[in-house]
């Protein structure tokens, strides 16, 4: 919070370029709020519909789908698909040797991409000799891979989220993700702007005033 010792130590054109200042960030803020709220509505929106568009059309394929299907480019599917899986392997790993923030973004994919394979492995070896080692293998490898990377990911969240907190002076334990705010409140960065700006002219007019008392001697 502001001092009002602070603000009467400012001299008048100070104060008018504090004020100026004060004015161009809250016209920033307000206008970053409306886009963000403008973008969060539009996602909403996009989400429900198309929720809406995949529940009707989970309904027509549980209708029309047979039951057994031959398709052509298996390979080449299942190819492709290995081949994006090696390359999330080498991103994540690559990221974790950097000790960059990617890494979070690589282990959620990869998480991702290990269930999808077990999925698709164990329910299209249904009934086959194959079955039972797709089934072994979604559950001895794939499965607990895929859980190993969600833990570390949601690990370094916590820890990314905790070590911000700790640089705004925060203390307490950090909060579950569902309890946690998507965005920083833009007023929390405003009200930090503005004490520093403070700050900076009454030291720098502090610092003025041996000089000039020199000059007056």
């Amino acid at each position: 919070m502001l001092d009002k010792s602070e603000l009467r130590q400012l001299s008048r054109p100070e104060r008018a370029r504090l004020a100026r200042d004060l004015a161009e960030v809250d016209e920033h803020v307000l206008a970053r709020a409306a886009r963000g709220k403008w973008r969060r509505r539009l996602l909403i929106v996009a989400t429900l519909v198309c929720a809406l568009i995949l529940a009707a059309w989970i309904g027509v394929l549980a209708v029309t789908l047979p039951w057994r299907y031959r398709a052509g480019g298996w390979s080449a599917a299942w190819v492709g698909f290995d081949v994006v899986l090696l390359l999330v392997f080498a991103a994540t790993a690559w990221a974790a040797w950097r000790r960059r923030q990617i890494l979070i973004l690589c282990l959620v994919v990869l998480a991702t991409l290990l269930c999808c394979d077990a999925w698709f492995d164990t329910t299209l070896d249904w009934g086959t000799r194959g079955f039972m080692l797709s089934l072994v293998l979604a559950l001895v490898v794939e499965l607990p891979v895929a859980l190993v990377a969600l833990v570390g990911a949601r690990r370094l969240l916590r820890l990314t989220v905790g070590r911000m907190e700790e640089l705004e002076g925060s203390t307490g334990k950090v909060q579950p993700f569902w309890k946690l705010p998507l965005f920083m409140d833009e007023s929390a960065g405003y009200r930090a702007i503005l004490p520093e700006r403070v700050r900076k002219a009454t030291q720098s007019r502090r610092a003025a005033e041996p000089s000039r008392q020199d000059q007056s001697v």
